[in-house]
């Protein structure tokens, strides 16, 4: 933690005089808070609250201030935006600096001098598509950064990404080696050699290899997450696709007092397998702050990649034949007998699907369970769900489905999905929150950390505004109210796991989980991303305060 950190584990606090927008039914806004014990005993009026307690009582004047229940993070990867205390940040603006390979090139060199020989080198964060060249690097550029070294980069999407040829070689990949089921591993046309990029599957088997840190290189990534995450308000967090490994080690985060905030943990397929056998007690690490949630599945890839699964080929080809439209990395088969299998097993079920081709056979599925097991109130979740179309919304009405969308997109990525990925029509319905209020759909919003930053407002205010790094609107008919965006980071991200009696509004009964803000994002939806977190609180202790 941070040196402005405190932690206050007042048994008994009052807030007065504020400006509290509680996120209830009915977007109550009230003075006062009373917290006991970590819980909210009574909201109301200042002179309501402060003749509730006595004079001993920690009373804290927010002279007018706005707060409001603390952030929760829908959809990422805690603790991946640690990743740059161990890693090499490669990202272009505005997350990062790099504009150009020779750029890429000396910073992972810089990253290998005096490490010791054979220690992985992990870059994260390239973006071909902002760099001079507009292209992605190859094996042997990576291969004069250092042969003594495994490299691997991983593209700024997780989906896609470039090893050396040591890595290439630890992996097992050569010109022999088959394309994995849902993954390719590109060769050169000549000599079926393998030219370094590999894509989801093929990827995802090198970036488990290069984040294979030591317990000592784990906690420094932990700590730096959870610094990121208090500083920007975030009282829930949650990490999307988790191995057995991974879990035990965040619970041994949580046993050593290292990790202040909340964390929902979605199991991976395997692990969600040994749940079901009872191979794995998940309940023995459930804990107030800390519990397994829904099953995660992968449907497709990622837009920016060209490994989104979509209905009609990419705008503007890259690499690939002009009838592109990338592909599932689970078929429609298995994904109808992974769903019904969790289904029907009781379990929530959250599927990643970026193109609306994947968003079919996720429907599909989920549809075909319901007929053979049929289940009120699911809650199965579609991750992203950014080119979902119309027809696609009211099946997601019809089965109960709820969406989280990457609202982050507009901006980070607004221009090029217009001009490059998708093209006009299809960027001006990406991730189309208002179309999916008015269905009544209840939804939420998210950033994919480390994909982007963990940067609570500044989703909101992309949701809201739409307005893309060029300064454009993407999509004007799909803009949302500046209190639709935060209940969907607040009450309705709580809903959608299955929290809302615990947390995400500051009612009676819940956990003070909340922030205080330097401005009021109602007043001001133009300028919310700009709003500073003064105070995080997890039930009623400080984690941050600035």
């Amino acid at each position: 933690m941070n040196n402005d950190t405190k932690d206050t584990p007042s048994e008994t606090r009052v807030f007065i005089n504020g400006n509290i927008i509680t996120m209830d039914s009915h977007n109550t806004i009230v003075e006062a808070v009373l917290v006991r014990d970590g819980r909210i005993v009574k909201t109301g009026t200042t002179e309501e609250i402060k003749s509730l307690i006595d004079n001993q009582e920690s009373v804290i004047d927010l002279e007018g201030k706005t707060m409001l229940p603390g952030f929760i993070d829908a959809h990422g990867h805690f603790p991946g935006s640690g990743i740059f205390t161990l890693g090499v940040n490669i990202n272009s603006p505005p997350i990062g600096e790099m504009t150009n390979i020779p750029q890429i090139l000396s910073a992972l060199k810089t990253k290998a001098e005096g490490m010791e020989k054979g220690k992985w080198i992990l870059g994260w964060g390239i973006d071909d598509t902002l760099l001079d060249e507009k292209r992605m690097i190859d094996r042997y550029e990576l291969d004069d950064v250092s042969s003594d070294h495994p490299i691997y980069i991983s593209h700024i999407s997780g989906h896609i990404g470039v090893a050396n040829s040591l890595a290439l070689e630890k992996a097992g990949f050569n010109a022999e080696t088959p394309n994995p089921a849902g993954g390719i591993i590109r060769k050169d046309p000549n000599t079926g050699i393998p030219n370094g990029i590999l894509e989801e599957e093929a990827a995802f088997a090198l970036t488990q290899m290069a984040l294979d840190f030591t317990p000592e290189e784990s906690l420094l990534m932990v700590q730096s997450a959870v610094e990121e995450y208090a500083r920007y308000g975030v009282t829930s967090a949650q990490s999307g696709l988790c191995d057995e490994k991974f879990i035990s080690g965040i619970a041994t985060g949580f046993q050593f007092g290292v990790i202040p905030l909340r964390v929902m943990a979605w199991p991976n397929i395997e692990l969600t397998d040994k749940i079901l056998k009872g191979e794995f007690d998940k309940d023995s690490l459930t804990t107030d702050l800390f519990k397994i949630g829904a099953a995660k599945i992968i449907g497709d890839g990622s837009i920016q990649a060209y490994t989104a699964y979509l209905s009609k080929p990419y705008h503007v080809p890259s690499g690939h034949d002009s009838d592109n439209c990338g592909y599932p990395v689970t078929s429609r088969e298995e994904m109808v007998s992974l769903v019904s299998r969790f289904h029907k097993a009781g379990l929530q079920i959250a599927i990643h699907g970026n193109g609306d081709a994947a968003i079919d056979n996720i429907i599909h599925a989920i549809s075909e369970a319901q007929k053979e097991h049929p289940r009120d109130d699911a809650r199965h979740i579609i991750i992203h769900c950014q080119t979902v179309r119309d027809d696609q919304l009211d099946e997601i009405k019809r089965l109960g489905i709820t969406p989280s969308f990457f609202s982050a997109h507009a901006y980070y990525w607004g221009d090029r999905h217009r001009n490059t990925f998708l093209g006009p029509e299809r960027a001006d319905r990406l991730n189309p929150a208002k179309s999916a209020a008015e269905k009544g759909i209840r939804f939420t919003i998210h950033v994919d950390t480390p994909v982007t930053p963990m940067r609570p407002l500044l989703l909101a205010w992309s949701a809201v505004n739409r307005i893309s790094t060029g300064g454009n609107i993407i999509g004007e008919s799909e803009q949302i109210s500046p209190l639709q965006a935060l209940r969907s980071i607040t009450i309705d991200a709580a809903w959608q796991i299955f929290q809302e009696d615990n947390f995400g509004s500051i009612e009676k009964g819940k956990f003070a989980d909340m922030v205080i803000l330097s401005e009021n994002p109602l007043n001001n939806p133009e300028n919310m991303r700009d709003i500073a977190v003064l105070e995080t609180m997890v039930a009623g202790k400080t984690i941050y305060k600035k």
